[in-house]
């Protein structure tokens, strides 16, 4: 039975892989993989009256097919500020605007362009491994730690390594299943 301590740190380290498998989930939504995706504009910042704010705040963006995004500002005098914000964001897309709405078509994928994502991919989840098993390192030390200067059992603090090599080895596993999930996703034309 871990002790109360043990499982604060057992907890703590798997809110910090959590936390890592959760950004792993973010990033690669916003992979443009020849699906109209609104992720995709993420990390696009439309300079509004001055402040930098998010495309997703200043208008709605729906995908009224499989390859089309649709924003539509809530101020007109936005659509060339919105243009040149998805232009610089450099997210593979080309604006184009009736006076009302802004439409993106998302391009179908070369194979070079699905294999440079799916190494992209690779690379994203091999650093949320990085900060998984990081977390695991940081819980075993303080682990040792509690053991020798917090008066944990030898037990106790063994029974917690265990219990953190479990939860390390399923967030590992999910990270896996995660991007195995993207890259098919990818190679899916």
């Amino acid at each position: 039975m871990l002790t109360d301590r043990a499982k604060e740190i057992v907890n703590g380290a798997e809110a910090k892989m959590l936390s890592a498998v959760t950004f792993l989930e973010e990033d690669l939504k916003t992979y443009r993989v020849g699906k109209a995706n609104p992720a995709i504009f993420n990390g696009v910042s439309v300079n509004y009256y001055g402040t930098p704010t998010p495309l997703s705040q200043v208008s709605s963006i729906t995908t009224p097919d499989a390859k089309t995004l649709a924003i539509q500002p809530w101020e007109k005098n936005l659509i060339p500020l919105i243009e040149k914000a998805i232009l610089d964001a450099n997210v593979g897309l080309t604006p184009q605007n009736n006076g009302e709405i802004i439409r993106c078509t998302v391009p179908a994928l070369t194979e070079e362009r699905r294999k440079e994502l799916i190494k992209k991919a690779k690379v994203a989840g091999e650093n949320a491994k990085v900060v998984v098993r990081n977390s695991r390192r940081d819980a075993i030390e303080a682990l040792k730690k509690a053991q020798k200067n917090e008066g944990l059992s030898e037990d106790a603090e063994k029974e917690a390594e265990e219990e953190t090599q479990k939860v390390t080895d399923k967030k590992v596993k999910q990270i896996d299943e995660i991007v195995a999930a993207k890259e098919k996703e990818i190679m899916t034309v």
